[in-house]
């Protein structure tokens, strides 16, 4: 295949992925720094495939009703037609069939095994020396959020590149906590510094209380961290960033990590921060993510089980979907030039050679290497927000329970999907989908009440700026 026709295709999956969204009527024309990313992305996705031997690779399904050679068609909507492999991979089961009985033969036999499938095949290897990285406060400021007092820091976190000093890396985060706490507070930590995913068109804030605003109500804080400062969201930037850095400059080998794992080590290193702020109860940590942000933050969960609790949000394939749900966003969507970075190249396979069935793995194994600690799974209506798989996402959460229930927590407790609007809040594992679009603000408040009986089960509010 010429460049020239890699360039087009790669361009039509970046307007196809994102198809779902409200575009306007005259779509804008890329930029010239766009198509230099997309010339790069497309030419370091072929590397991978030459590395593995591909010659040529599905393209997933669109919304889009005009007919595209070679993609697998329109996505599907259909509850009839999703469930293609309902068999999932048991996580109970080790691979040489023995059903795993104990919580001491999960954590020493059955876990690594998922782990490994997951390093390999999914999200990539992370280095096992990774740099060491200085943090800094280069500011702090008394404000006011929402009639709380607040102090702010700005906090970088500088990647020690003294083994190739032509990449620099330093991390960005924002922390506020409560001015006239007494003690160290629970902190939510937000992928994406508070900016809208993409800047997509159409994005209207919700009304009333911000979710900042909501977990200071609590008494807590809140921190924001930002993902492309730690690795940059396309594959051009591969060979920059922290996965840049410890290749120093070169691409990636077919087991590499992407862009998910690389940014929940970054907010594993802000984790690190966190624990020398006395301003910060370091062991109460939740993490939040919306889309492929959502992705971050359920992948960061299961890697690092320092985090407290996380909220992931319309997280999608990827994230907390059934991979092998015929619904919404396929693993074929994630194989195209715009999203490929995300996981390891080997991801690629899938959408190749391999199918979907032949994943060692499946999502739900990624919310059980969570147990025992408390995920809340959300997404929103099929109308706005079903390339994501609510249903998929539940379902997750379903093959997940024989793990928390074995570690002595509390599963979902139906495999019965729920109406919309009634969430399953009673267990260790919760879920709910809501009314409104591609966005996590109606779930918000949601989540901090199922935060709060982990954190401090009903602790009074800290005084705001006029008490």
């Amino acid at each position: 295949m010429s460049n020239g026709n890699r360039w087009a295709i790669g361009l039509a999956l970046l307007v196809a992925c994102n198809a779902q969204q409200p575009s306007p009527a005259t779509a804008p024309q890329p930029t010239p720094q766009q198509l230099e990313i997309q010339r790069l992305s497309i030419e370091d996705r072929q590397k991978m495939m030459d590395l593995l031997h591909i010659t040529s690779l599905r393209l997933g399904p669109t919304s889009r009703p005009e007919v595209q050679p070679g993609r697998l068609g329109l996505v599907n909507y259909d509850e009839s037609k999703a469930n293609p492999y309902p068999a999932l991979p048991d996580p109970l089961t080790l691979k040489n069939g023995k059903k795993v009985t104990s919580a001491k033969m999960w954590w020493e036999q059955r876990r690594p095994e998922i782990v490994e499938d997951f390093d390999r095949e999914v999200y990539g290897r992370m280095p096992k020396v990774t740099p060491k990285v200085k943090w800094n406060v280069t500011s702090t400021s008394r404000e006011t959020n929402g009639g709380v007092a607040i102090i702010t820091k700005q906090i970088i976190g500088h990647v020690d590149n003294s083994s190739y000093p032509e990449v620099n890396v330093d991390i960005q985060l924002t922390l506020s906590t409560p001015a006239n706490a007494g003690a160290p507070v629970p902190v939510i930590m937000e992928f994406g510094g508070g900016v809208p995913l993409g800047g997509r068109a159409g994005f209207q804030p919700s009304p009333g209380p911000t979710w900042q605003q909501q977990v200071l109500a609590h008494g807590w804080g809140y921190a924001q961290l930002v993902p492309g400062s730690i690795q940059a969201d396309n594959g051009a930037g591969l060979t920059k960033g922290i996965i840049g850095l410890v290749n120093k400059g070169q691409p990636r080998s077919v087991d590499d990590w992407g862009a998910l794992r690389a940014w929940g080590w970054g907010a594993s290193r802000a984790l690190d921060y966190f624990q020398t702020d006395k301003a910060v109860d370091a062991e109460r940590v939740g993490l939040e993510g919306h889309s492929r942000f959502g992705k971050a933050a359920i992948t960061a969960m299961a890697y690092d089980q320092r985090f407290a609790i996380v909220f992931v949000s319309s997280s999608g394939e990827g994230g907390a979907k059934l991979h092998r749900r015929n619904w919404g966003e396929q693993v074929e969507n994630v194989a195209a030039p715009n999203e490929y970075h995300w996981m390891a190249p080997n991801f690629l396979k899938y959408s190749g050679p391999l199918h979907v069935n032949d994943l060692p793995v499946d999502s739900h194994e990624l919310v059980a290497l969570c147990a025992p600690r408390p995920v809340f799974l959300s997404a929103g209506a099929t109308e706005g927000d079903g390339w994501v798989d609510a249903k998929g996402t539940f379902l997750a959460g379903v093959g997940a329970g024989p793990v928390y229930k074995l570690l002595g927590k509390k599963d979902l407790g139906t495999s019965v999907f729920p109406a919309i609007e009634s969430g399953l809040m009673d267990g260790d594992i919760s879920f709910r989908q809501h009314s409104g679009g591609h966005t996590p603000a109606p779930n918000w408040a949601t989540f901090l009440t199922f935060a709060q009986r982990y954190f401090n089960k009903g602790a009074p509010p800290v005084p705001s700026a006029a008490q």
